[in-house]
Formats: structure tokens, sequence, C-alpha cells
């Protein structure tokens, strides 16, 4: 009846406790709550601070911005900080463009309640075509209805089509006084090269870890709530500079907490694992206790850690191990005394080959867990190479204990064969062996049927050698002509389909090999007597003729691969690393070394060692 009465004299009912307006349901999330509303409120972005005060101060207005960055680090309140801006008057309403819009405003009151007609937040993902945008800029001619300015808030400005785009480009670059456009993107490189150009552009970085840490303990502190270092730590580690993901873990963690945030809290709700597991689990596969290793990741994996987060966090901790041994003190200035602490004596017995060999190892996991059937068996077998490396030695080790365990020689200035080593590849230089005896014919030589070449009388000089070019007088000579022409088909041809059975100067004579052309000899004939400048007779023989070229050189580099593989301290670095392999044997007189070439040792003498 009181209620009925209230209704009739134009009154609100009273609102009853618990009732669908209490204070429940009026609660706001921190990430609203705590918007900036200022220039002073933006955290971490200090270049865009100071640029934007520089242009009021100095009447530099652009006609458009771009604010371009990653979620959540605050491009949509830069946004409306700025239609504030350009549309207040002061609380005396005689104001003009200020770096401090005043709050109390009827400008600043219309924009913060998001009911100022002159300020239009577009979102450019339901609003992509053309028409749209015909819309838009038809309205935009108009003047303000009570602001200074008309302002066009775009976000998302990315997802606008070619076509809306092109219809903007003549009012972005030429736009009516009354008028400013302000784009907010996360996708910058997806934006015409032709608006960027039109737009003063601001990257917002990421907010550090550490400010964001700052950040999160002053709004506990207002909220009238606790949390502990270690937790905001934790929330500004997973919100990964964006201060509005930080904020709505922290307000899920209060909520969790009834008004407290602490460390356990987090890593559960975040499905983390504790920091000292993940010591102890980076302990143990490097020092090869595979047991103990699986029997932590068993722990990890009951208390609802995700198998691929163990990776992950093993990956970071090796990151910081190797950073903390290429620059101790600013690592350590940055890290939580725990880590520090434990950390600094981990970096200590671990070498650096170790932790890039580990860094390889949990990356290759990583994407093996992503597309395994069971993922936390994909982290298993990681964690098992990974605590079989860990007893590898490094590179050096080997080759000390190689040599006998003596010092290593300098790789530059070593008199003897240098060896160079990897977990998976060998390479050895070592003086240039003999020539194979299965070399192509020598200058002048004719191959019988079975391959062997006979020597031959010459085959005739040529009588207007200062008229014509030189005939070649061997089969390898007629490959460095065609190399000379640059005719890379016909000299591939020559390498891997012909079997030489007969060559002299004017005449050759083979048989065609798998993947030869048909009519490979009429192509060969015209050819050389384009080079030379003289009739030459090639025809396709019978006969066997003799290997190929190209796998004579292959059956060489074989022969050589092996004889370096059976050096006694090549066969043993070979022993020591399982898998290995001789990939490559050099004479060690490139044309970069100190040394003057040396000549091949001849049949039956001693190779230098």
């Amino acid at each position: 009846m009181a209620e009925r009465e209230q209704q009739q004299l134009g009154q609100q009912p009273a609102r009853q406790p618990g009732g669908p307006e209490s204070g429940a349901s009026a609660y706001r999330v921190l990430a609203r709550k705590y918007r900036p509303t200022d220039l002073a409120g933006l955290r971490g972005q200090d270049v865009l601070v100071r640029t934007l005060r520089n242009a009021v101060a100095s009447g530099r207005l652009a006609q458009a911005f771009l604010l371009a960055g990653v979620r959540g680090v605050g491009k949509t309140t830069t946004a409306r900080i700025l239609a504030r801006m350009l549309n207040c008057v002061g609380a005396d309403g005689t104001g003009a463009v200020t770096a401090d819009p005043c709050g109390v405003c009827a400008q600043c009151v219309a924009i913060a309640e998001d009911r100022h007609v002159d300020v239009l937040e577009i979102d450019a993902a339901s609003h992509t075509g053309i028409d749209n945008m015909r819309e838009l800029l038809e309205a935009a001619r108009y003047r303000p209805v009570m602001g200074r300015y008309k302002i066009y808030v775009m976000d998302e400005v990315h997802m606008l089509s070619n076509a809306a785009f092109n219809a903007l480009l003549k009012t972005l670059e030429e736009p009516p006084e009354h008028l400013k456009f302000v784009f907010a993107t996360t996708e910058l490189r997806k934006i015409p090269a032709t608006v960027l150009s039109r737009c003063q552009r601001f990257d917002l970085r990421r907010v550090d870890g550490e400010e964001l840490a700052g950040y999160f303990a002053e709004i506990v502190a207002r909220e009238g709530g606790e949390a502990s270092p270690e937790a905001l730590a934790l929330i500004a580690r997973a919100a990964d500079g964006s201060v509005r993901d930080g904020l709505s873990i922290l307000d899920q963690a209060l909520a969790r907490g009834q008004g407290q945030a602490d460390a356990e809290d987090v890593r559960e709700m975040l499905g983390l694992a504790d920091r000292g597991l993940v010591f102890d689990l980076y302990e143990a596969v490097m020092a090869g206790d595979i047991a103990a290793a699986l029997a932590n990741l068993e722990g990890q994996h009951a208390a609802g850690v995700d198998p691929g987060a163990v990776l992950e966090d093993l990956l970071a901790l090796t990151h910081w191990l190797a950073r903390y041994r290429a620059a101790p003190k600013a690592t350590a200035r940055a890290a939580p005394e725990f880590e520090r602490e434990r950390g600094a004596a981990m970096a200590a017995r671990l070498a650096v080959p170790q932790l890039t060999r580990a860094w390889q190892l949990l990356l290759k996991g990583i994407e093996e867990a992503r597309w395994a059937p069971d993922a936390r068996q994909a982290v298993e077998m990681t964690l098992v190479r990974l605590a079989y490396s860990a007893d590898l030695p490094t590179p050096q080790e080997a080759l000390k204990a190689a040599l006998g365990g003596g010092a290593a020689p300098p790789v530059a200035a070593a008199p003897t064969q240098t060896v160079a080593q990897t977990p998976t590849q060998t390479a050895v230089r070592e003086p240039a062996p003999a020539p194979a005896p299965s070399s192509p014919p020598a200058p002048g030589d004719v191959v019988d049927d079975d391959g062997r070449a006979a020597p031959q009388p010459d085959g005739g000089g040529n009588d207007r050698a200062g008229q014509r070019p030189p005939m070649p007088h061997s089969f390898q000579a007629l490959l460095a002509l065609a190399e000379e022409h640059r005719d890379g088909i016909l000299l591939h041809r020559l390498r891997n389909c012909v079997h030489l059975v007969s060559y002299a100067p004017g005449r050759l004579a083979f048989r065609p090999g798998a993947g030869a052309p048909a009519g490979l000899e009429r192509d060969l004939a015209a050819a050389l007597e384009r080079w030379t400048g003289q009739p030459w007779q090639v025809e396709v023989s019978p006969g066997k003729g003799a290997a190929t070229v190209a796998w004579q050189e292959q059956e060489a580099r074989r022969q050589r691969l092996a004889e370096a593989a059976a050096e006694t301290q090549v066969a043993r670095i070979l022993e020591a690393f399982p898998g290995a392999e001789v990939v490559a044997v050099s004479n060690g007189q490139d044309a970069g070394s100190d040394g003057p070439a040396r000549p091949a040792a001849a049949p039956g003498e001693g190779r230098e060692r």
C-alpha cells in the first residue's frame, strides 16, 4: 500500500536491502572504476603524454590521431581523454583547449557519461562497409551542436574495408575545421599507408611488469584489501604489459580471497606452477635425475598445472639463467629474492653451452606438446631428452678428451688438422687426398669400351690458332668451355647424362645416361661448333663408357669422408657422440688461410697430421 501511494505521488519506492539495485549489482569492475580520465593517470606512456602536452601548449593539434598498441594498454582511454582535452571549457565555461581537462564542466561530464552528441565512438568491426562510411562523412559536414569540435573515435580501424578506407582519404586529408579523427588499432600493418601518412601516430607500449605491480598495489590499498608482493608480481607477469588484463585478474583474485590475494591462490587461479617446483624440476633434469623430474611433473599435473605451461616455465628459466650469466646485476635487480638467490647458485653451475642446448630442446618440446595426442606424454619425453643430454660433454670438453686430456689447440693457429664438432655433426679438415683413380680422361686420351683410357696422339693442332678459339684437348677442358659460355643446361647434361666412350679434339663419342634428352648429340655438335669455330663429330656409341663426371666426384667425396672417419682422433670423437657423422673434408688451405698452399701428398708418402 505504501509503495502504491508513493507511485501515485510520483516518488520512487525505497530500495530494499538485497534488491535488484543493491550494492552487489552496482559494483563496477576495477578496469572501469580506475580508468584514467586525464593524461596524468596514464601509466607507462610517457612519450605520448609529453607529445600531447607540447602539442596543446604550442597549438599544433593534428587533424587525425592514430593510437596503436596491444590490447589493454589504453588506446580507447586515450581517445576519450583527447576528446575531453579538445572540448573542455573549464569550470567557468570560458576555457580553451587544455592538456588538463577540468572534469566538471558540461562537456567533460557528458563525455565521461558517453552521452556527448559531438563525440561519436564507432566500432569499425561492425561498420566496415562503404555505406557506413558515406553516412559518417555526410554527417561530418555539419558543425558540432554543443562542443568545440566534432570528434570521431573509431576503434579497431583496421577492420574497415578497402572501399571504406578510400572513401575516408579525402576527408581525412582536408577535414573541416570543426572535425577531428581519433583511430585506435591493434593491427597497425593492416592499415593502408595512405591513411597512416595522414595521421599523427602514437605507439602505446606495453607497461613494464614492475610498474604494473606497483600500480596494482595502489589499487589494492584503495579498495581496502591486501595482496602479497609475490601475488602482485604473478598478476603483472600474467598481464603481459596490459593494464586492463592485469586489473581483471586482480579483480578475480580479490574476489576469490574475499579482499585478500596471496601467491598460492593466484597460482591456482591462473594454473601456474609454484616457482620453487620449477627450480626443483630444472635442477633435476640438468642433473640427469629422470625419476625426480617425472615425479615433480606428476605432482604439478595433479595440482592442475598444464603440462605445456611446465615447459614454458622451464624455457623462461633457461632464458633467465643465460641472461644472468651475461648481465648478472641487471638481471638480478628485477627478480624476487627467492629467484635471485637460487638462480644465482644454479647459473654458477651451468655453462652457457648447456643452457643453449636446453633452450633448443625445450623449444622443440613445446612444439611437440601442442600437436601430440597426449601433451603430458610429449612433455615427459622432452624431460627425458633434456636429462639425457645434460650428461653429454660440451664440444670443448669432448675435444680435450679426444686429444688425451690436453688443452684444445687454437683453431686459427693450429698446425695440425682442425676438428669442429657439434652434438650431431662433425666437420674435419685435413690435407687434400691424392686424385681419385676414376678421374675423367686426360688430354688427348681415348676411352675404350671398358672405360679405360688409352693415350692417343694429338688430334691435330689448330692451323688457324690466331683466328679461332683454341680447341679443348680434354673432356675436362670441354666442361670448362661450357661453363665459360654460361650454358648451364648443357653443362648439367655433360656432367650427369654423358658416359664418355672416346674423346679427341673435334670428335666425341658417348653413351647417353638416364635423363639424357633425345637429340643430345646434335645439340652438343651445334654448341661446340659455335664455341670453337670448327665442325665437331659427335655420335652416340654402343660402348659402356666411363662413369659420369658427377658420379665420379660423388664417389671421390665419399672416399674422402670414409678415410677421414677412419682417422684415430676423429673416430674417438664419433664414438663419444653417437649419431654424429663426418660431413665435410677440407685441406685447410683455402683462400683465406694464412700459410702457403701445400701440394697433395704423393702416393706412398705419409700425410701431415
